[in-house]
C-alpha cells in the first residue's frame, strides 16, 4: 500500500479546492439550461518526491526515498428542472504511479513487487440543490485499487443555507470498506507453503473506516468569513502494516502490531479576511486527538495577492506538531513482551513545516464556443520534518468552464 505522510495528503486536498479568486460568473446572467450541460472540468497533475532515513519497513532505520506522479481528471455536469432545483453529476478518475526504495526492502533477497506500483481510483457523485429551500443533498461512490490494497467507499452529504445565504450548515458521512493483502517481510516466510514464500502473501484482512464531519460557516461581514469544523472518525480491522518490521531491545524481530480499533476526533476553525480587492488572508487551525495517545496541532496561513485582473500569487505556510502514539519506539528500544508496538515514524512525535507559493492565471479563453479555460494554476512547495524527512511537490491545475 502506498503510504504518504499526512501533510502531503492535506496538500492534495488544499490544491483541488477552488478558492474565492477562482473564475466566477454572475448567475443572474446565465440561462439555466434544462438539458444536461457541461459545468466544469478540472485536470490536476502533481509530482512528489521525498527523502528520509527512518523507514518503518526496516524497523525505523533506512531510506524513505519515494517518488509519486499523480494525475486526476474531474468532470461536472448539471441541469435545472425549471422548478428551482439544480442537479449536479460528477465523475473523477485518478491514476498514481510511484516508486519506493524502502518498499523494495520487504524482501531482502530479491526486488519486491511493491517497489513500484500504480493506483487507480475512480469515483462518482450526485447532488440536488433546491435553490428555494436552500437545501442540498447528495451522495458519492468511490473505488481505489493498487497491488496490495483495494478500497470501496460511499457517502452522503447534507447542506442547509439560510435565506440570505450568510449561514451554512453541512454534514457528511462516509464509509470505506478496504481489503488488505497481507505481505510479510522475508524473515517471516520460512514456514509458509512454498507457493507463498516468494511473494510473502499470507491472506487478506479487512480495514473499515467510518467518518462523520460537520461544518458551520458564517459570513460575519462583507470582508470576514468563518467556519467551524468537527469530525468523528472510527477505524476497525487490520490497522497495522504487515510488512513493517519492529526490532526489540534484545535484538529480536517481530512484525508491527497495533490495536484493531482507532477513534479520531479533530476540530478546526477557518477564517478568511478580504483586505480590499487585491489581498486576502486565509487561515486555518485544527486540533486532533485519538485514543492511541496522539494529539496534534495544525496552523495554516495563505495570502492570495491579486497582481492584475488575470494573475494572482498565493504564498502559504503550514506548521504542524504531533505527539507520538503510546505504542511507538525507535529501532531496538521496544521492550520484549509489549502487546502493541511500532517503529513507524509517521506515528512518532515530530513537528513539520510546509511552505510554498502558487501562481494563478485566469485567462477565460474560449475554445470552439463550447468551453473556456477559466484558470491555470502552478504550485510548488517544500516539506521539512524534525525527524529528517524532507519532500517537495509541484502541482499543475487547469480548469475548464462550459457554457
Amino acid at each position: 500500500m502506498l503510504k504518504i505522510n499526512l501533510a502531503f495528503l492535506g496538500l492534495i486536498l488544499s490544491l483541488v479546492q477552488i478558492y474565492a479568486q477562482s473564475f466566477m460568473i454572475d448567475s443572474t446572467k446565465i440561462y439555466k439550461k434544462k438539458t444536461l450541460s457541461l459545468d466544469e472540468v478540472n485536470i490536476l497533475s502533481s509530482y512528489y518526491h521525498q527523502e528520509g532515513n527512518h523507514s518503518a519497513i526496516t524497523g525505523g532505520i533506512g531510506t524513505e526515498k519515494l517518488s509519486d506522479f499523480a494525475n486526476v481528471i474531474d468532470l461536472k455536469l448539471n441541469k435545472y428542472n425549471g422548478q428551482g432545483k439544480k442537479f449536479t453529476y460528477g465523475a473523477e478518475i485518478g491514476v498514481d504511479y510511484y516508486t519506493s526504495a524502502s518498499s523494495d526492502k520487504i524482501d531482502t533477497k530479491v526486488s519486491s513487487a511493491s517497489s513500484s506500483d500504480v493506483r487507480f481510483y475512480p469515483s462518482v457523485n450526485y447532488s440536488v440543490d433546491n435553490e428555494k429551500t436552500g437545501v442540498v443533498i447528495g451522495g458519492n461512490i468511490a473505488f481505489s485499487k493498487e497491488y496490495d490494497y483495494t478500497s470501496i467507499g460511499g457517502g452522503a452529504n447534507f447542506t442547509k443555507k439560510s435565506k440570505n445565504e450568510n449561514t451554512e450548515f453541512s454534514a457528511k458521512a462516509n464509509i470505506f470498506l478496504d481489503t488488505y493483502s497481507q505481505i510479510v517481510p522475508s524473515e517471516f516466510r520460512v514456514n509458509l507453503p512454498s507457493r507463498q514464500q516468494k511473494k510473502g502473501e499470507i491472506g487478506n484482512a479487512a480495514r473499515n473506516s467510518f467518518d462523520l464531519s460537520f461544518t458551520l460557516s458564517q459570513v460575519l461581514s462583507k470582508r470576514f468569513q468563518m467556519a467551524l469544523t468537527m469530525d468523528i472518525a472510527y477505524q476497525s480491522g487490520l490497522l497495522s502494516t504487515p510488512f513493517h518490521r519492529v526490532y526489540f531491545d534484545d535484538q529480536s524481530l517481530l512484525r508491527e502490531t497495533l490495536p484493531g480499533t482507532r477513534l479520531k476526533l479533530p476540530i478546526g476553525v477557518r477564517a478568511n479576511y478580504f483586505i480590499g480587492e487585491r489581498f486576502i488572508i486565509r487561515s486555518f487551525y485544527r486540533f486532533y486527538q485519538d485514543d492511541w495517545g496522539m494529539t496534534s496541532h495544525t496552523a495554516h496561513i495563505e495570502l492570495p495577492i491579486k497582481v492584475s485582473s488575470f494573475f494572482s500569487v498565493s504564498p502559504f505556510y503550514r506548521y504542524y506538531k504531533q505527539s507520538k502514539i503510546d505504542y511507538f519506539a525507535p529501532y531496538q528500544t521496544h521492550k520484549v513482551g509489549a502487546e502493541f508496538f511500532s517503529s513507524d515514524y509517521d506515528l512518532s512525535g515530530f513537528d513539520s513545516r510546509f511552505y510554498g507559493i502558487g501562481v494563478r492565471h485566469t485567462p477565460f479563453k474560449t475554445i470552439a464556443n463550447l468551453f473556456a479555460i477559466s484558470q491555470v494554476e502552478l504550485r510548488g512547495a517544500l516539506y521539512e520534518r524534525s525527524d529528517g524527512l524532507s519532500a517537495g511537490i509541484v502541482t499543475l491545475h487547469v480548469q475548464f468552464k462550459g457554457f
